[in-house]
């Protein structure tokens, strides 16, 4: 029977443990590879983080260029004081809120385009497994936009 009861006491601080541990663990919080959904390959990695207040921030901390093109350094089609900045250390999205009725989605964010210098509405969502996070970004409604998923590191 005292083993009974050790057995019992050892699985309950292993759940308290593990449930501590997964919250430590945003699976959202990480580096991230982007993939450009028009020619199929990655443009940069955007390094999440999760600020005192809640919301969720990516910045930019590599670049890579399409094979063909010359690599993108500067953001010169960026709005406001975002606009000549490099892109290493650039906001590429910012203010997504966990839902909490569904703690893979992420609400009322923005994205920025920094070939396009447009800044949209933006939502997310992780995998069931938190390994891709789909990213859509749209004007006014959901429906008039456009998803990319990246693939985390």
């Amino acid at each position: 029977m005292k083993n009974l009861y050790k057995g019992i006491l050892t699985g309950v601080i292993l759940a308290a443990v593990s449930s501590f541990s997964f919250a430590e663990n945003d699976p959202l919080v990480g580096k991230w590879k982007t993939i450009d959904d028009r020619t199929g390959y990655s443009r940069a990695d955007v390094e999440i983080s999760k600020k005192p207040d809640g919301t969720y921030e990516g910045i930019i901390v590599e670049t890579r260029n399409v094979p063909g093109t010359e690599k993108m350094v500067i953001c010169t089609n960026c709005p406001g004081n975002l606009k000549n900045k490099p892109f290493i250390g650039l906001p590429f999205i910012w203010g997504f809120k966990q839902n909490p009725d569904n703690p893979r989605e992420f609400n009322n964010g923005r994205v920025l385009d920094p070939i396009g210098g447009k800044v949209y509405k933006g939502k997310a969502r992780l995998s069931s497994n938190g390994k891709r996070l789909t990213i859509r970004g749209f004007v006014g409604v959901s429906v008039i936009g456009r998803s990319v998923t990246w693939i985390k590191h």
